[in-house]
């Protein structure tokens, strides 16, 4: 009898807004990032206690927001955007979580669909095509009814590896609909390697002389960094981080670390050329940026590839690709490596501490940062131009320990940042960002001041977009017009939105001024201005 009472609730129709809402507690979605408007009022009202509503200032700060959250839980974040103004607002950092493969389901409000003929105003046409091909599914139900289902699906997709963002439009009148309640179902996301495949690589790791490990972003993606120093000390191999990874998968101290690969491809290739076996391990082969020859590819290199991203594997002009999620992959491999009598690859050297001069040299900032910081602080990282430094200067510990931004595009890590203090109130985070960085996303301060976030922002001033300083002279072009940017005073703006400010302009300052704001109990924002010399890309000379 009891059974068939739990049943029948069950079955009890209930508003549509009422079974989202349960469906996002069954996927242990706690929180849902937003910026407000008409068409979402219906879905914001009588807001339940036990679901934070984060508010951000404009909708690129939302998605930054929730990317930063989703990677830091490991968990889809939920996000309510404004119609087609929300969603276009958005699209940029929409396109960074795309390149992130983080998991995320987005909203979007829409017109009642008795005016959507009428193309109403605030109206979105052909609603879900607008975000493709940047969201892995996208739909605008056919029936109110139909919602909570399309939104269970845009989780089940969003978190299925390699994740992504989804999207789902929802007409204003939906959401008082009634419809079926739905549960939270439980889908496996691992997937296991080809046993073939896996034997053929170790058997090409049993007879090289000089294989290298290049380490990928999906290795901290799937929280398997253990596991890949465990394969890398078993195989004794050189251990390389793959062209613009946007996470630490390997500890940059270790002493089988040998560093950085370019995004050249002449310079890749270089710095690959003493190794007779490339395995390249949750990263495509290879993320370029400018054009040149790639003698890596002319054969005389034996490279596999293990990757979650089928795309990826089909886009890799050269080798064997093993599609397989991490852990089970590694943890394969690991049982499968026999012992080896290779000598240990020998890691890089790094540059001694760099001395302090005014104005302050960005390495001397980065070293000082590097030292002033907690062991368990996060970084997330938007100073492009300034990447070969920090590279030498603030080596990273390994797992969960450095973020940026996937896509190139900028507007992504100030609010990142946000919404990974969200997903580690009891961790500092510092945010590493440019001055022309900063100003996409600046109104991400106000939501985690308002929230006293453990939040520390190091603002790189050096007066201009330092990248495209440095791009102008790679590619010869002079006279370029929008590179500077005078006048911006990052302590009044940080103020004007609640946050503790410093700026510092000596280097003799620059630890204090670190000390102060790590310990600061809230938000606080470092101005640190800097030598305005154009930094050093792909090995240009000037």
């Amino acid at each position: 009898m009891a059974r068939d009472s739990k049943t029948t609730a069950a079955r009890t129709p209930v508003t549509v807004k009422d079974a989202t809402l349960n469906l996002l507690r069954g996927f242990g979605i706690t929180k849902v990032f937003g910026n407000p408007g008409s068409t979402e009022l219906p879905f914001l009202s009588d807001w339940p206690d036990d679901i934070d509503y984060v508010l951000g200032l404009q909708e690129a700060s939302v998605i930054g927001m929730a990317d930063g959250y989703a990677q830091a839980t490991r968990n889809a974040a939920f996000v309510n955007l404004h119609s087609a103004a929300g969603v276009g607002n958005a699209l940029g950092n929409i396109y960074t979580a795309h390149r992130n493969q983080t998991p995320m389901v987005i909203t979007a409000g829409q017109q009642a669909r008795s005016i959507l003929p009428l193309q109403a105003f605030l109206y979105a046409e052909r609603a879900s095509e607008f975000p493709r091909p940047y969201v892995k599914y996208s739909v605008e139900p056919a029936r109110a009814e139909d919602v909570p289902a399309a939104i269970a699906r845009a989780y089940y997709v969003a978190m299925q590896p390699p994740c992504g963002p989804t999207f789902v439009s929802v007409p204003i009148d939906d959401w008082t609909h009634q419809a079926q309640p739905l549960e939270a179902r439980h889908v496996s996301r691992e997937l296991g390697p080809d046993p073939q495949a896996m034997q053929e690589l170790v058997a090409a790791l049993g007879t090289s002389k000089n294989p290298a490990l290049i380490v990928g972003p999906g290795i901290d993606r799937a929280n398997a960094v253990d596991l890949m120093v465990s394969v890398a000390e078993k195989t004794k191999a050189a251990v390389w981080v793959s062209p613009f990874s946007a996470r630490c998968s390997f500890p940059e101290l270790h002493p089988q670390f040998a560093g950085f690969l370019h995004a050249s491809p002449a310079q890749l290739s270089d710095a690959l050329r003493e190794h007779d076996l490339v395995v390249v391990i949750g990263a495509p082969v290879f993320t370029f940026h400018v054009e040149g020859h790639a003698a890596i590819f002319d054969g005389d290199t034996t490279i596999f590839q293990i990757t979650d991203d089928a795309d990826s594997a089909a886009v890799a002009p050269i080798g064997t690709s093993i599609i397989a999620t991490m852990k089970p992959a590694l943890k394969l491999l690991l049982d499968l490596l026999p012992d080896t009598k290779r000598n240990v690859a020998k890691g890089r050297i790094l540059p001694p501490p760099p001395a302090g001069a005014d104005p302050i040299p960005i390495d001397y900032l980065l070293h000082t940062l590097s030292r002033a910081m907690p062991a368990d602080a996060m970084l997330v990282e938007e100073a492009p131009s300034h990447r070969p430094a920090m590279q030498k200067y603030l080596p990273m510990r390994g797992a969960n320990s450095f973020y940026t931004m996937s896509s190139g595009g900028l507007g992504h890590s100030l609010p990142a940042s946000v919404g990974m203090a969200l997903g580690y109130p009891d961790r500092r985070t510092v945010c590493l960002i440019g001055d022309g960085s900063a100003m996409y996303s600046i109104q991400a301060l106000w939501t985690a001041a308002q929230r006293k976030l453990p939040l520390t922002i190091v603002v790189i001033n050096n007066s201009g977009y330092g990248a495209m300083r440095s791009f102008s002279q790679v590619m010869q072009v002079r006279n370029v017009p929008g590179l500077d940017l005078p006048g911006l005073d990052f302590v009044k703006l940080a103020e004007g939105m609640g946050a503790h400010a410093i700026r510092v302009e000596k280097s003799s300052e620059l630890a204090g001024a670190f000390a102060q704001s790590l310990q600061h109990p809230g938000v606080s924002l470092v101005e640190v201005i800097v030598d305005s010399a154009v930094p050093v890309l792909y090995g240009q000379k000037h």
